[in-house]
């Protein structure tokens, strides 16, 4: 941690009267050391981060913390307040404040360091050596562990600090209520119960440890977690785990924190004679905890008051009261993602994108076996007989036969992946069997590309109604073997042979006409329209929308021409973003940092090999600037590839396919178009700006780096 604080991070004279004014102080701080670069923008992060759930604790603490695009390394600003500063506690105000600043990108070992010291919160002789710290440097020095609280000095404090110190070790004396037990007598208690304990993030006992003397005879396992996973989720699996220790009762806890989380050994969970969930956004993978005594309540309850839930989970317990299981849509691909709060609207895309998910490697592998089949053996390729029949070592067309029928075969399952895989998106693996079935049903009656979103959303709702069912005990065991894919199969084969299937296919050749009915005008507009998509979130749902509409024009054994051109403009486009930023660093290279210049050399090759993401580090340094300028250019080179008519059989690859393009010279052309447009827009925006102080600028690179596509895209520095 001896990065994350110094001395210049700390006041111990915070005069602030507000949570606001508290915040914006410390953050100055930050500031001040190149730790924040947009004040006014890491102050509304903090602002929102707020407004979801208070930050203030038991004991006098406020914990106001976020991650940020405008944090450029982990960082930690601790304020003391004689008055005392209102965060929300129950308690009443704060005295010792901590401003906790983490990157949009941090790394798993910072955000360690983070979590430690929100259990290091919990400990009343931590905190109230804080309080008695006399000089800034000795405080530093303490929040970083280079001296041990014990041998703090005292100070000439405040009574008000002292009365607060008294009052947090009271609260550890008391007990697991508070949930303030000193962390560092975890060594002594564990000498106790005889058992080591748990670290932090979920590692569980060694497996002879209950069967020391004085082993607890009840076990609990827990999972917390919090919106930023940085703080409360830390300090709720101290709170519980030392209150379990009090109470003589193994508690083991999962961390769903900003780090990622270790998942608990199976084996453990199946020991655990019951569960606690203290947690502000869905527990992932909640199903493995199914058919156990269960406490659910938020992640403030399971640091202020563990030992009421320890009590009400024992109560369950010794009532027989277990959760019937994993509730029904729960537990699905997309409800692991561990997002609060979304509608409909968010999951189906969410659902949809997880069946392109799934098919674009079958496009990508069988694309360019087909195209490699055409590129060796001619454009007769699609007519040479079956390899099974007609194989000759030696020549060339066999190979290129080879080829195309390899990827045919690849080709013929893209509609039955991606129904099955949108169907998985909505109900897990019991929507596989319903969905490929969909799927395929969806190509024998030629209902192609549609057929296959419809068959798979068909199926997903199919298996989320039957989950919802009450199914007798003794049923339960071959409901996802035989019951589920017998009942779901047979009602989307329903539907789609019988309902739906028709208009469907009769859609699809509507669609399949007016493109190959694409000319002139119409094609130049829809190049545009594709350009400006592709550019427009760079590789996020938008870009992805555009391209799956270009592959699925090709996902077939002899596609259109104009098919053909619409994955040409895509491709070509797509390439636009990472390469003009490549070239706007190395032409003028003075309005970059160093970071964006260094991360123009990796955009050479990523454009090139139609990596869109590779331009996500300076879009999300300075979206205002360069987004519209990369939009510009790709509408250009979309428009430019469709007016060429250049042509494009596979899915992938950039440059590296050139050799497979319809009119290769031109498609360049219309490449090289946009990318001189784009480079040329971002040198004149980017020179009208007033130069940056410092290197902010290369902070806020730096601490946008590893943003991907699909990340809140941050505000404009």
């Amino acid at each position: 941690m001896s990065k994350m604080i110094t001395a210049d991070l700390v006041d111990l004279d915070l005069s602030a009267d507000t949570k606001e004014a508290a915040a914006r102080a410390l953050a100055e701080r930050m500031v001040a050391q190149g730790r924040v670069t947009d004040l006014e923008g890491f102050l509304a992060d903090v602002a929102a981060r707020e407004a979801q759930m208070p930050t203030g604790l038991d004991g006098g603490i406020g914990i106001p913390h976020c991650r940020s695009a405008h944090v450029t390394e982990p960082t930690l600003a601790f304020g003391r307040s004689r008055a005392g500063i209102d965060f929300g506690a129950p308690d009443g105000p704060a005295d010792l404040i901590f401003l906790i600043a983490a990157p949009a990108g941090a790394d798993d070992a910072h955000l360690t360091i983070l979590s430690s010291l929100a259990r290091q919160l919990m400990n009343a002789e931590f905190t109230g050596a804080l309080r008695s710290a006399g000089d800034a440097a000795a405080a530093a020095a303490l929040i970083r562990g280079e001296e041990p609280p014990a041998e703090a000095e005292p100070s000439a404090t405040t009574q008000t600090e002292d009365a607060r110190s008294e009052s947090a070790a009271e609260n550890a004396a008391e007990g697991a209520s508070e949930g303030s037990v000193a962390a560092s007598g975890a060594a002594s208690a564990d000498a106790a119960t005889g058992s080591a304990a748990p670290a932090p993030g979920a590692t569980a006992p060694a497996p002879g440890a209950r069967e020391s003397a004085g082993a607890p005879a009840f076990r609990i396992v827990a999972v917390t977690s919090c919106p930023t996973g940085i703080a409360h989720t830390y300090m709720a699996a101290e709170s519980l785990e030392n209150a379990g220790r009090e109470a003589g009762i193994e508690v083991v806890v999962e961390t769903q924190g900003s780090a990622g989380f270790t998942r608990l050994d199976p084996a453990v969970i199946a020991a655990a004679d019951g569960v606690i969930f203290a947690h502000d956004v869905p527990v992932r993978e909640k199903e493995r905890f199914a058919g156990k005594p269960t406490v659910d309540v938020g992640v403030k309850a399971g640091i202020n008051r563990p030992a009421e839930l320890i009590s009400e989970v024992r109560d369950k317990a010794a009532r027989g009261e277990v959760s019937a299981g994993a509730p029904a849509g729960t537990g699905t691909p997309v409800e692991r993602a561990g997002e609060s709060g979304e509608g409909y609207g968010t999951k189906l895309r969410k659902w949809l994108m997880s069946g392109v998910s799934y098919m674009v490697p079958f496009v990508a592998a069988g694309g360019l076996l087909i195209a490699l089949g055409f590129a060796i053996g001619g454009y007769k390729i699609n007519k040479a007989p079956s390899v099974m029949d007609h194989f000759v070592w030696g020549q060339a067309d066999s190979w290129a036969a080879l080829l195309f029928q390899i990827g045919a075969v690849a080709f013929g399952f893209l509609v039955p992946v991606l129904a099955g895989y949108i169907a998985y998106g909505m109900a897990d693996r019991p929507g596989l069997v319903p969905g490929f079935v969909g799927g395929a049903i969806a190509l024998t009656i030629n209902a192609g590309f549609l057929g296959g979103l419809a068959a798979g959303l068909i199926a997903g709702g199919v298996v989320m109604a039957i989950q919802k069912v009450n199914i007798p005990a003794a049923l339960r065991g071959i409901m996802p073997v035989v019951v589920i894919p017998l009942i779901s199969s047979a009602i989307v084969g329903f539907l789609m042979f019988v309902v739906i299937g028709k208009p469907i296919a009769s859609a699809q050749k509507g669609m399949t006409d007016w493109l190959n009915g694409l000319s002139g005008a119409n094609a130049i507009l829809l190049g545009t329209l594709l350009g400006l998509m592709m550019c427009f979130d760079l590789g996020g749902p938008v870009n992805k929308v555009a391209y799956t509409f270009a592959t699925a024009g090709i996902a077939v054994s002899d596609p259109s021409d104009s098919a053909m051109k619409i994955m040409a403009a895509v491709m070509a486009a797509g390439m636009v973003p990472p390469l003009a930023m490549a070239l706007a660093t190395t032409v003028r290279g003075k309005l970059f940092t160093e970071t964006e210049r260094e991360n123009g050399k990796a955009a050479w090759v990523l454009g090139a090999s139609f990596i869109s993401e590779g331009a996500i580090p300076f879009a999300a340094a300075d979206p205002l600037r360069v987004i519209p300028s990369s939009m510009v250019g790709g509408a250009i080179t979309g428009a430019l590839s469709m007016a060429f008519g250049a042509t494009l059989r596979a899915p992938h690859g950039g440059i590296f396919v050139v050799p497979l393009i319809g009119n290769p010279f031109l498609y360049l052309v219309a490449i090289a178009a946009g990318v001189f447009v784009t480079a040329a827009l971002v040198v004149v925006l980017k020179g009208m700006r007033k130069p940056a102080s410092g290197t902010a600028a290369g902070q806020a690179a730096d601490g946008s780096v590893t943003a991907k596509a699909g990340a809140k895209q941050p505000v404009a520095a």
